[in-house]
């Protein structure tokens, strides 16, 4: 059952995609979060121009040669507009006709790793 905003009892949450009225909470939030950098545009949000990731630049690319492209997009975002988190890893995985990212991270108060996954190419 999803949190709703009656619900809400973390300081970090956001509106959950998808699912009106209902919210995503820490860790839950930040994962939300980390899709949304990744997956907007650079220029797209007109209140943030430098928001998003210029990971789109390369979809026209060949897998292969588009990875570690794809992998400082990732990192340069999220490192500039995810401020409650430290990267630890940004892995490339696909099967020829889609490309997933996997983000591990930790939070700058905690040591445990959290694991993200984005589907930049291909279906979701």
């Amino acid at each position: 059952m999803p949190t709703l905003i009656t619900d809400i009892n973390a300081t970090d949450w956001s509106p959950k995609l998808g699912e009106i009225g209902a919210v995503v909470e820490e860790l839950d939030d930040i994962s939300q979060c980390i899709r949304i950098i990744l997956t907007t545009p650079k220029g797209s949000d007109p209140h943030r121009p430098l928001f998003g990731s210029d990971i789109h630049l390369y979809i026209d690319y060949p897998i292969p040669e588009a990875i570690p492209h794809v992998i400082r997009e990732a990192i340069d975002a999220i490192t500039i507009w995810e401020p409650r988190i430290k990267l630890v890893k940004v892995a490339p995985v696909t099967d020829g006709a889609q490309l997933t990212l996997q983000i591990e991270w930790k939070l700058n108060e905690d040591n445990a790793v959290q694991r993200t996954n984005v589907t930049v190419y291909g279906a979701a």
